[in-house]
């Protein structure tokens, strides 16, 4: 299979090809190897190749809706028994896991067939994807941009056409910021939808989830379809959807009341960031939809303040929980996780409990707002993404961070504010997406906008509680109106 016809189809229409016979499994695996081959000294997406392994597995005739089709796992969690899950670290790039993931199985079920793990921040830890233990991820579009974080290296196979989709998940943005720094497809499920045993039983108390990033809305909802359904080691069982979410793709939307916002706490959005979310809204008329400015949901301020220290304490326990099982010294984390940690370990449980009450009260008022509308459109990124490097901490600030580690000052780290002067830089430029990880509703980044010279830049979608139905029928609707996936980057 020559690259063309492989690039030419997406998934779904791979798996529809390899079902009935015009190619087999093999052929087009090889297809993806080559492009992985071609691409990837440029793009440093993918930091493990597993190519002896799915050639095993394509010779078992993988069956399902995606039988067939080359999968990546992105490099965090999602984990496959003997390989190591590195989360991005050092520490853990050569420690095999004895377990395989409940969602990858359920991957593998559907018949994809993984050949390699991608790049990511340490424990996710960024919007950005610039390890120091793999070193940056760049952007297909533009070489010397970051294809946002943390599922970029999933981001960036996929917009090369490495892969038609790929694994990724979505604690903060995960999903959505590198679905919109590459062009892509990428939708979050609401919390409990989707399983996240058997290592644990929840990511992040449900703000974290696992999906994918694809180049169509069908193979986004596809990739959903797999992973749908209650686990017997979960917390709770969600409520079913009404239907397959590949069932939704034909649906029309019908009208929708629909509040558009650039309001950010983190300073003025980039001028093509209101361009993305005002282009998108006046599609949206056109489409026949109700469409108006409307107030923010929620105190933005308290919403970013609320996840920077909550994410925080996460880091904390990703890296005691990875000291645990590698007895790594302090020396293989990065100095960004280890100053992030420390004012996570600052934190007292009374003051934690008041910050997950809190994430409850932005709920409440989310809600308020889905009462009057059906969805919250946004920018998904405030600026344009960003040049890798941009965010990298700057020399002082790093020396000092050493020195306050060294004195293992967290609580002087907190009060002095060095930290979130460094996270608040990096949240700056996404600031839209954490609200539906905190509030655990369902969400959706879609590529619609294209910045004066080329760069991607999606548009958000924040749905109410069992939204996802309503969000791939409208994904369906815009990619009809303004198609994107025959888009490609200038990589050849």
């Amino acid at each position: 299979m020559e690259y063309a016809e492989y690039r030419g189809r997406d998934g779904t229409g791979l798996a529809e090809l390899i079902r009935s016979g015009e190619v087999s499994a093999a052929e087009v695996l090889e297809a993806a190897l080559r492009r992985a081959d071609q691409v990837g000294p440029r793009l440093n997406a993918i930091t493990r190749r597993l190519d002896e392994r799915a050639r095993e597995r394509v010779r078992e005739n993988p069956s399902g809706p995606l039988g067939g089709v080359p999968f990546l796992l992105k490099d965090l969690h999602q984990e496959l028994a003997g390989v190591p899950s590195s989360c991005g670290s050092a520490s853990l790039r050569d420690l095999p896991e004895p377990q395989t993931a409940e969602v990858v199985r359920r991957w593998e079920a559907a018949g994809l067939v993984v050949f390699g793990r991608t790049n990511t921040p340490e424990f996710g830890g960024k919007a950005i994807t610039e390890p120091d233990a793999f070193g940056p991820a760049r952007n297909p579009w533009a070489l010397d941009r970051t294809p946002g974080g943390s599922s970029g290296g999933s981001a960036a196979a996929v917009a090369a056409g490495v892969v038609p989709l790929a694994a990724a998940s979505d604690g903060g943005g995960s999903i959505r910021i590198p679905a919109a720094c590459c062009g892509l497809f990428g939708l979050k499920a609401g919390r409990g939808l989707v399983p996240a045993g058997p290592r644990r039983a929840e990511g992040f108390h449900g703000a974290a989830v696992d999906g994918v990033l694809s180049r169509t809305v069908r193979d986004g909802a596809a990739g959903l379809d797999a992973l749908v359904g209650p686990c017997p080691a979960g917390p709770y069982a969600a409520a079913a959807p009404e239907r397959p979410f590949a069932e939704e793709i034909g649906r029309e939307p019908g009208t929708l009341r629909i509040g558009f916002s650039a309001a950010s706490a983190l300073g003025d959005p980039h001028p093509e960031a209101v361009a993305a979310m005002t282009s998108a809204a006046e599609l949206l008329a056109g489409l026949g939809h109700e469409v108006e400015e409307a107030p923010a949901p929620v105190d933005l301020g308290a919403l970013s303040e609320d996840f920077l220290r909550s994410w925080s304490v996460k880091l904390a326990a990703d890296l005691a929980e990875a000291r645990g099982r590698t007895g790594a010294g302090p020396g293989e984390f990065e100095l960004d996780t280890r100053l992030l940690a420390a004012v996570g370990r600052s934190t007292s449980g009374p003051e934690y409990v008041a910050l997950l009450n809190s994430w409850h009260a932005h709920a409440v008022r989310l809600a308020e707002f889905h009462s009057r509308y059906d969805l919250l459109l946004t920018p998904t990124l405030a600026s344009p993404p960003v040049r890798v490097g941009e965010l990298t901490t700057p020399a002082p600030m790093r020396a000092l961070g050493r020195l306050v580690l060294a004195l293992r000052g967290g609580g002087l780290l907190r009060r002095s504010g060095v930290v979130d002067r460094i996270a608040r830089e990096n949240l700056r430029h996404v600031p839209y997406t954490q609200l539906a990880n905190l509030t655990g509703r369902p969400a959706m980044s879609v590529p619609l906008h294209r910045t004066a010279d080329g760069l991607p830049l999606g548009v958000q979608f924040v749905a109410p509680l069992a939204g996802e139905g309503l969000l791939f029928r409208l994904a369906a609707q815009l990619e009809r109106a303004a198609p994107w996936s025959a888009l490609e980057p200038p990589l050849d």
